[in-house]
């Protein structure tokens, strides 16, 4: 796990293809499902004291999403071996889970099982930044910034249920 602080030309060659990859991946998610403060499901929901103003959340989570892309990008640039085929096939799911939290919450309305699907996603993001960990310690700590944000998006689903 001796790598450059930079990234070198593998890394920045998988990062063309998997950053766009997980942006529109994720930016779709919440198109599609119609998530964002205007619609008028969610405009008619109490808001915690913790809810941030509106425009945060797509500007975090395309960086969120460029920063998942790159961590990936660590990953596929590092040796093939059993341990970078699992770090995939579970940022994959990770990333999976991510991608229905949108409609589970802002389509289909369905609150409390958001949440349990969010607790389910934070489980699936420390297995990630752990087997990361064993490839590229760069590439683990990339993902952190995710983690929080989801950790707080936990605290904040929550919230929305409880005042709903």
């Amino acid at each position: 796990m001796d790598e450059p602080v930079t990234p070198n030309t593998s890394v920045l060659k998988w990062s063309l293809i998997t950053v766009p990859i997980v942006v529109v991946l994720g930016l779709f998610s919440g198109w599609a499902s119609g998530s964002g403060a205007d619609g008028p499901w969610f405009a008619a929901l109490v808001k915690p004291d913790i809810f941030p103003p509106p425009f945060l959340f797509g500007v975090v989570w395309t960086i969120l999403y460029v920063l998942m892309g790159f961590a990936l990008a660590y990953v596929l640039a590092a040796p093939a071996g059993p341990d970078r085929r699992f770090a995939v096939l579970i940022f994959a799911t990770q990333l999976f889970v991510n991608v229905l939290w949108s409609p589970i919450f802002f389509k289909a309305h369905l609150i409390a099982f958001a949440f349990f699907w969010i607790l389910l996603l934070i489980v699936l993001v420390m297995a990630t930044m752990a087997y990361f960990l064993r490839i590229s310690r760069i590439a683990a700590l990339l993902l952190v910034p995710y983690f929080a944000w989801i950790c707080f998006a936990a605290v904040l689903n929550l919230r929305f249920w409880q005042l709903n």
